[in-house]
């Protein structure tokens, strides 16, 4: 298949943001082309251009991290078929620290996990938002009202013939799964999952199972106009709209744990938690943290199962704006809408530890 470029723009931008009284100034630049081999890459150019040092969360610079880039054919969004995680809050090491005048680029393939399959201008921008982009305050507790961070690039226009995505890299299209290994009750396994391991999982599903029907319980007995600390702390004030969106994603997570065919894999190595391709349910990846954490409590097994249901699209399709119970409590306070698309602010709102009526 050939593939016509017909447009390129690089286009540069000074995005300043006020975070803690400090004005970075981050010079953002995106380009976009097709390569010989017919991939389609997007070279991402950050500058410090302020006068002290500015630091960056590195997932928001890795696209194989985070959703970092927006992509729209003829103005529409296209599917992205990437991993969304659960980490540990970040700490400091997590961050790239740029000296004034330091530059940051890297360059991403981005057909593998953007449908480009079909003909059309695709518009690519930098596009991300945090509560922990340029640090880690969401995990100071004194910290009352903090603001979702966001950062931008104008855009970069490429018109494409259209391109599929190939090799491994496709495995979070829709039916790309890959079947299930052995099941045991309706739950499967791949990822060479051991005896132990298929146990624990078993048991920590149970457990989601229960803190996710009493989380609808406790909607069921409330309303927007009737809630209380547990939904406020997680969720913040109450909308009939608010609430009502809180109902459904908890509906639907409790459905899938109790109807849908549940599958996971423990193959994954990384330190964090787990992840899923949203659009790819109902497969769960553990992750070393998840064998690691408690089946109930903060952070648990049963919470983290709970916390990647809702990522799928299927079900809730949240996101991870912010990690952590300090950041997702600032959450609520600053920006409700926002921690109903928060998936830890679901898991915690599950866990409820510490307990709230």
């Amino acid at each position: 298949m050939k593939y016509l470029v017909k447009l390129m723009v690089a286009i540069t931008a000074i995005i300043t943001l006020q975070v803690n009284a400090a004005k970075p100034q981050l010079e953002v630049q995106v380009s976009v082309a097709k390569a010989e081999n017919g991939n389609v890459n997007a070279t991402l150019s950050i500058t410090n251009n302020g006068n002290g040092q500015q630091k960056i969360l590195a997932w928001y610079t890795d696209l194989n991290e985070e959703h970092i880039f927006s992509v729209k054919k003829d103005g529409v969004d296209v599917e992205f078929f990437g991993p969304h995680y659960k980490r540990q809050a970040p700490v400091d090491k997590d961050f790239i620290k740029l000296k004034s005048g330091q530059s940051l680029t890297q360059t991403f393939e981005l057909s593998a996990l953007y449908d480009m399959s079909s003909t059309g201008n695709y518009e690519v921008s930098y596009d991300v938002k945090s509560m922990h982009l340029y640090s880690n305050k969401g995990q100071q507790k004194k910290a009352a009202r903090l603001a979702v961070e966001q950062l931008s690039s104008p855009v970069a226009v490429i018109w494409l013939e259209g391109i599929e995505a190939k090799g491994t890299a496709n495995k979070g299209k829709p039916g790309s799964g890959g079947g299930a290994g052995d099941c045991i009750g309706g739950t499967c396994f791949t990822g060479r999952c051991d005896n132990a391991q298929k146990t624990q999982v078993i048991s920590a599903l149970a457990a989601a199972d229960q803190i996710t029907n009493s989380s609808v319980a406790y909607l069921s007995s409330h309303s927007a106009n009737n809630t209380s600390a547990r939904y406020n702390t997680w969720f913040g004030d109450a909308t009939s709209a608010r609430y009502n969106t809180a109902v459904n994603h908890f509906d639907a997570i409790n459905d899938a744990i109790d109807n849908k065919p549940v599958t996971f894999d423990c193959s994954c190595k990384k330190t964090y938690f787990a992840y899923v391709y949203p659009t790819q349910p109902y497969k769960v990846y553990l992750c070393r943290a998840f064998w690691n954490a408690n089946e109930l409590g903060t952070d648990s097994r049963a919470g983290t199962i709970v916390h990647e249901l809702s990522h799928f699209n299927a079900v809730a399709g949240t996101d991870d704006v912010v990690y952590g119970q300090s950041g997702a409590q600032s959450l609520a306070t600053s920006d409700p809408d926002q921690a109903l698309n928060n998936a830890d602010s679901h898991e915690y709102f599950a866990e409820n530890t510490p307990n709230q009526n």
